[in-house]
């Protein structure tokens, strides 16, 4: 059915198929020759390059050479082929603005093409001789775009839209001949408008806070019997501002304003905004746990307070504790100093635990601010005194307590920091100078013995640092007296009595003899007793 055909040996293969140099054996046709057929070949013309097309014909279809067809027909030549042509966008992108429009154009023009040969390129601009022959080519040289390459897909395609306008009008700062500081009413006027322009809750929240001050530094003039008008005026004002502000305040507050509610409950607290400026802790109770509960720690520790005296509420300690730790938790100085000091005594239904006490007087003192440095004192007399098996003896350390305490402000410590300049006790040196210094920062705060400590240094003088003054050490001794300081009382009167800083006046000593003998029956019958014997008193004796 099929013929049979064996495998070629090596024999019949070579004479089929001669090599080079070789004859071929047997009758087969010749070759044909190579002359009879168009051997020419459409030569390839060189692409173009990739520049962004402006302008092409749309591709046809054209027939390629098929090397099957035996057709007769000339080989067409290959046309080039058709650079490629830009995606048409979308019809659900928008447009971009005209002057995005052109920094796109801009940015397609200094893109890189991969067409496009590097070349090396002068300082001048022109070709390098040292160039490549194989990159020489007849484009432009290529010249990277200044800055970093900018593309579409890094810019926004939405719509442009002009910038909205300042919320703050700012015109009148402006530099120029009608450019004046505002009176203290104009500019409570622009805030209110700027306030008005915008539903923000912390601007709203800056503005009434903004007006509490104001009214707090509302100038009054004082009574006189020609301007009980005028005074009428100024307090109706300050009313009109606060509650303005309280009004403002209660409005964030019923939305949930974290710091309009704590603040508008420490205004109640401290009798802003209540009925005959009386604090009214009613009110204030339900807005700090209100505050509490989202989070703020002021407000979880007044609220703690609240609780442990009965502000508001009923006395419940459990419930005290309760908040002081929530408010620990963050961290605040002063709800770690409470429950420090509770856990030293055993107060607040806790039993003593000296260790945890310290440990929380520690955290205290580290976070530590001008408002609650009560814990830097309180670890500083520790390390004074000692605690057994807790707290170990160390001046040095206590000393330096209590300077970090003064420059928070702390009066007690500042005056603690004074006596110890002044006597030379925890191990610090006898210093005129330092000792007045830290006796005037607490001084500067009414604290009745530093303004007494004030009032002997004045009485002796320190040559080179504090010159000498009975004046000065009258007034000092009666600031101290006006705090209630009984040692303080007697000078005064006895300063009346002889006139030391001050005209001789009988009728004040009696006055404030009589202030002393209700205070210190035991010192003034003393003296007494000492004039009466006709010893005289020295000022070292009237002052220690």
């Amino acid at each position: 059915m099929y013929e049979s055909y064996s495998r070629p040996n090596s024999a019949n293969f070579n004479d089929l198929y001669p090599g080079p140099g070789r004859t071929r054996t047997g009758d087969l046709p010749s070759p044909p020759d190579p002359s009879q057929f168009d051997t020419t070949r459409p030569q390839r013309q060189p692409r173009p390059s990739s520049q962004h097309p402006s302008q092409h014909p749309s591709p046809q279809l054209n027939p390629q050479y098929d090397p099957d067809d035996d057709d007769d027909d000339p080989i067409p030549p290959l046309e080039t082929r058709p650079t490629r042509l830009s995606r048409p966008s979308s019809q659900f992108q928008p447009q971009l603005p005209q002057q995005q429009q052109q920094q796109h154009q801009q940015s397609q023009q200094h893109q890189y093409s991969p067409q496009m040969q590097p070349q090396y390129i002068d300082d001048d601009g022109t070709p390098s001789p040292e160039a490549d022959d194989f990159y020489q080519s007849d484009q432009p040289p290529y010249k990277p775009a200044s800055g970093p390459p900018r593309s579409i897909t890094n810019q926004s395609v939405r719509a442009y839209s002009p910038p909205p306008g300042p919320i703050l009008d700012h015109s009148h700062l402006r530099p120029g001949k009608q450019a004046a500081l505002l009176s203290h009413e104009r500019t409570l006027e622009l805030y209110r408008a700027n306030a008005k322009k915008t539903q923000d809750p912390d601007i709203q929240f800056e503005f009434a806070v903004f007006m509490v001050d104001a009214s707090k530094t509302l100038p009054i003039p004082e009574i006189t019997p020609g301007n009980v008008m005028e005074v009428e005026k100024a307090i109706e004002k300050r009313e009109e501002l606060i509650k303005e502000a309280t009004s403002l305040l209660k409005r964030n507050a019923d939305r949930g304003h974290m710091p309009s509610q704590y603040f508008l409950a420490d205004c109640y607290a401290n009798g802003i905004g209540t009925h005959k400026n009386r604090q009214d802790f009613d009110r204030a109770f339900p807005l700090f746990i209100l505050a509490a509960k989202h989070g703020h720690p002021d407000a979880s520790y007044r609220t703690g307070t609240c609780c442990e005296n009965g502000w508001g509420c009923r006395r419940e300690s459990a419930k005290a504790i309760q908040f002081y730790r929530k408010a620990a938790a963050s961290s605040h100085p002063g709800a770690l100093y409470r429950l420090g000091i509770a856990e030293l005594n055993g107060e607040l239904g806790m039993s003593k635990r000296p260790k945890e006490g310290v440990n929380s007087l520690k955290r205290s003192a580290e976070h530590a601010t001008a408002e609650f440095p009560h814990a830097l004192h309180e670890l500083a007399l520790l390390h004074e005194r000692g605690i057994h098996n807790v707290v170990f003896v160390d001046y040095e350390y206590s000393a330096e307590l209590l300077a970090q305490a003064a420059e928070l402000g702390y009066a007690p410590s500042a005056y603690r920091l004074g006596e110890c300049y002044e006597y030379g006790k925890m191990g610090c040196p006898q210093d005129p100078a330092l000792s007045i210094h830290y006796y005037n920062i607490a001084a500067q705060q009414n604290h009745r013995d530093a303004c007494f400590a004030l009032t002997a240094w004045y009485l002796v003088g320190s040559p080179g640092v504090l010159p000498q003054s009975d004046t000065e050490a009258f007034l000092w001794a009666k600031r101290a007296s006006e705090g209630g300081l009984a040692k303080a009382i007697y000078a005064v009167g006895y300063f009346y009595e002889v006139g030391i800083g001050t005209p001789p006046n009988p009728r004040e000593y009696v006055r404030f003899h009589r202030q002393c003998t209700k205070r210190l029956p035991n010192s003034v019958t003393s003296v007494q007793r000492s004039a009466c014997a006709g010893t005289s008193l020295d000022r070292s004796h009237l002052i220690r």
